[in-house]
């Protein structure tokens, strides 16, 4: 191997694999099985590293990898059907309807269930979820990475990613109204897309 290629190892190596375990938990919540999360993390970075003469140093290394693995899940995934059906939804609602109490016990949920546990549960309502919500909640919720970052690596304006992590949180407390009810937490029985009450 000649001294350019090792200096580009070298450079790969330095600014790429610190970011593995954290692409490691985002391709596992993606595809819901670890072995297909290992496929999509070599695949990941087997495409980081092939391309890695476009990545600009000094930039944002992490986004520009979940960036390369969300498009490598979306275009195998979508491939091999395992996709869930897009959920229809109006990406235009404002951030001030997402202000107030709703968001507020809508956080409060999110934060008390830990997402780290990987429950059966979590991880199959997480999996299930329409991809475009999956990523944000995924990359907020379970990784806190801020809102300008989920837009850099999602490539959408923090508007959207404020929205989608809101429809997508919404969809997920449904899903897991039995659950938290299992683990003793005072749910509504009829609880609105758009509205959240949660007695905590």
């Amino acid at each position: 191997m000649n001294a350019e290629a090792n200096t580009k190892n070298d450079r790969f190596q330095e600014a790429m694999i610190p970011h593995m375990d954290l692409l490691y938990n985002y391709a596992f919540y993606l595809t819901g099985n670890r072995d297909n999360a290992d496929d999509l993390l070599q695949e990941t970075y087997l495409k980081a590293f092939r391309f890695f003469d476009k990545f600009q140093a000094g930039t944002n290394a992490k986004a520009w990898l979940y960036r390369i693995m969300r498009n490598a899940y979306i275009n195998e995934y979508r491939r091999l059907k395992r996709l869930p059906d897009l959920v229809e939804y109006d990406e235009r609602l404002s951030a001030y309807q997402m202000e107030g109490r709703d968001q507020q016990s809508l956080n409060d949920f999110v934060r008390t269930i830990d997402m780290e546990m990987v429950d059966d549960e979590i991880a199959e309502a997480l999996s299930s979820l329409p991809e475009k919500f999956k990523s944000v909640i995924v990359l907020r919720d379970v990784q806190d990475l801020p809102y300008e970052e989920i837009a850099e690596a999602l490539e959408i304006p923090v508007g959207t990613v404020r929205s989608r992590l809101h429809r997508g949180r919404g969809i997920l407390f449904n899903r897991l109204r039995d659950y938290a009810r299992s683990r003793g937490y005072e749910v509504p029985e009829n609880v609105a897309h758009a509205e959240f009450a949660m007695a905590m």
